[in-house]
Parts: C-alpha cells; structure tokens; sequence
C-alpha cells in the first residue's frame, strides 16, 4: 500500500528541466548575438570552459587591467563579468567609430566611461542567457542577472562577495573576423537562487504505452547525415597524382547561394545557400526536394583507352 502511495505522488510532481547543454551552448549563443545585434561586431568562441572556484581562486585569476563589472542577481545574489582590455577597446570602438581600426590601441585601464557604455551589450547577453535556459535547469544559478556597477579594483570582491563556491565561465574569444582577440570571464554563485524552470506533463493525451516508449529510444538513436556540397570537381587520376601543396583548383560552378543538401549516397535532398545563425556557420534551405532523385554518376571526358591501365601502374 506504502509503494502505490509514493508512485501516485510520484507521478503528480512536474516534470523537472534537466540541463544539458545548459549554460555552455547559451552563453556562446547569447554573447554571439549580444555583440551582432547591438553593433554588427562577429564574436566567436574559440574555447570555453566552466569550472567551480572559490573566492580567493577568482581573485587570484582576474586577468590585468580587466573590466570588472558586477552583476545583481536574484534574491541578492552578486556575480562578476571581467573583459579583457582587447575585448573592451574592441567593444568601444565599434560603438565609437563603427569600424575596428587596423592596430589595436595600447592597453590600459578601463574607467567608469567604459563600463557604461558596455552595459548595454553586457545586459543583453546576459537576457539572452536567460532566454536560451527558459527551460533548463541551468537557469536556476545562470538566470536573472543583470549589470550592476563598476569596480576600478579587484581587491573590493574580496569584500563583496560572499565566501562560497562560483561557477566560473572562461572563454576565448575572437572578434571581428579574426581581428582580436581576448578573455571574457562569467562568475556565477554554484549555488542557485533563481526559479527551477518547470516542464507541465500534457494532460490531453493519456501516458504513452511501454512499445511507443521503445519505439522511440530507438528512432532518437538513428543519425541521419547530410553532407552541404558547395560544388564538385572531376579530375583525371593523373593530375589527382601530381596535386602539390599550395595549388589552387577551381570549382567552376560553386556559389554561395546554390548549395545542395545530399545524403551520404549522393541522393539531393533539398537546396540551400550558406549563411550564419546566432554567430555560427550555417545553410538555409531553400528548396526541398519533393520526390526522390536517383543517384547519377558523374563521368569524366572520354580518354585513351590506355591511358587508366598507365595511371594505374603510376599509382603503384
């Protein structure tokens, strides 16, 4: 009786977010697009990665002549962001002069003028965060902080924060198309004090059966691969023989906006053209294909009959 109890309170709890990717994948999407949409700036991430220090940890790695700005959060929770000098004079020239310059200025300490005017991108990123774990469990220690004030000196965190464990967001980062280059660093309380996202079970449709269950772990396990074929070229087995570094081979017939979305069979499937979402590479379909199209081989021109058995000798 005890068993049918606990399974009957069981079942009338909701259903819990569980994290993954969590804040990872949300802070790389969110700062990319902070950065395009408030200043058409491209940031990309070239290495992240999330660890727990204590206070005294922090302090000892915030990088020279950063910008600290805190963050509050929810029920009184305090967080830092520090930028390095690069990312800050990159942030301020593009709100500045609307363009980077061809040499980065000497680095220097960043003042109270500085931090009010990243304030903007820095809050937007941080929305953004909180948009990407609406409903992760990552929100409850990552969600609702925002820019709060300035601090022209790390030693005042000492004072400031609280004597407790910090997930610690490092990133690489490179701006402007490869441009510069810098650190940017999130500091979070480990501990959450934000609200559990929760996901409300469908009351429409009764529980699925043990075989639709199986069913599906084993669909969701199938990788399906397509390959974005920007263009092709065929090439007689002489010339692949002799191709040498640094020689260029032109594909007359590639374009950005006539790439074709093929299985591993060589089977088009739909067409697309390249572009970026959310600061990462990606195609945009175009056109799908409504029936399927035998796979066609490509010949290359007639050659001497002799001319294969030769190459192939070549070839060893």
């Amino acid at each position: 009786m005890t068993d049918v109890i606990r399974r009957k309170i069981d079942r009338a709890r909701p259903t819990v977010a569980e994290g993954a990717p969590g804040a990872d994948r949300g802070w790389r999407l969110a700062l990319a697009r902070a950065t395009r949409d408030a200043m058409g700036l491209d940031l990309e991430f070239r290495r992240l990665s999330i660890a727990r220090r204590s206070l005294a940890e922090i302090l000892e790695t915030v990088p020279d002549r950063a910008l600290i700005a805190v963050l509050d959060g929810p029920q009184g929770g305090l967080g830092v962001i520090l930028l390095a000098p690069s990312v800050t004079a990159t942030l301020i020239e593009m709100q500045t002069l609307g363009r980077l310059a061809s040499q980065l200025a000497p680095p220097r300490k960043a003042s109270r003028i500085d931090a009010a005017m990243v304030a903007g991108v820095i809050d937007r990123a941080l929305a953004g965060l909180d948009d990407t774990l609406a409903e992760e469990a990552d929100l409850i220690w990552a969600g609702g902080f925002r820019y709060a004030s300035y601090l022209e000196d790390p030693r005042p965190l000492g004072l400031m924060l609280e004597e407790d464990s910090y997930r610690v967001l490092s990133a690489e980062v490179v701006l402007g198309g490869g441009m510069r280059e810098g650190e940017v660093i999130l500091v979070l309380p480990a501990t959450g004090r934000g609200t559990r996202p929760e996901v409300q079970p469908d009351q429409t449709e009764p529980e699925a059966p043990q075989f639709t269950q199986a069913l599906t772990a084993q669909v969701l396990q199938a990788d399906c691969q397509l390959d974005a074929v920007v263009g092709r070229l065929v090439l007689p087995l002489r010339q692949i023989m002799s191709l040498a570094v640094g020689e260029v081979l032109v594909l007359p017939s590639a374009a950005v906006d006539a790439v074709s979305l093929e299985t591993i069979e060589g089977r088009r499937v739909a067409s697309a053209r390249l572009g970026q979402h959310r600061g990462m590479r990606a195609v945009k379909l175009s056109e799908a294909a409504q029936t399927a199209v035998p796979t066609v081989a490509v010949k290359p021109a007639a050659a001497p009959a002799a001319a294969p058995a030769a190459e192939l000798r070549a070839a060893g």
